[in-house]
């Protein structure tokens, strides 16, 4: 498994790229193995269950589970399987590009939140609270 500063290196990565068409399977494989970090941070074994068709919203369940702050992410993983639906279904779509920059962000997002809150247990009462881990990560990164 990847560390986190590793999975934050291909986002930044990847964003910094073309969007290309398999960018969005990345990006949704990203977001799981965030999670997969979070869940393993609580002593437990990541699921391989789907919610809704995904395996990214059965983490953030199980993720979830008696933290009700680590709710403040739902939102961002079903704007990131939004996204994913999008692209998969309409590859061709004149809009795709932008689609793929937002999920983009939106995978970052969750990324920026889940690394802070194993940073900062309380983190999650307001998403804008990941704004002191972005900007130690984005010092880190263009230090690089």
């Amino acid at each position: 498994m990847r560390s986190l500063d590793d999975i934050g290196r291909e986002l930044a990565s990847l964003q910094s790229d073309e969007p290309g068409p398999d960018h969005a399977a990345v990006y949704l494989a990203l977001g799981e193995e965030v999670l997969e970090h979070w869940v393993r941070a609580r002593d437990m074994e990541p699921c391989h269950d789907e919610r809704e068709g995904f395996r990214l919203l059965a983490l953030h369940r199980q993720g979830a589970d008696k933290l009700p702050s680590f709710n403040a992410c739902r939102e961002t993983c079903r704007e990131l399987a939004y996204h994913y639906n999008l692209l998969i279904q309409q590859p061709d779509h004149p809009d795709s590009p932008q689609r793929m920059r937002m999920m983009g962000m939106v995978t970052r997002h969750l990324y920026l939140f889940v690394r802070g809150k194993m940073e900062v247990e309380e983190l999650g009462e307001f998403c804008c609270s990941s704004r002191p881990v972005r900007e130690r990560v984005d010092a880190m990164q263009s230090k690089q």
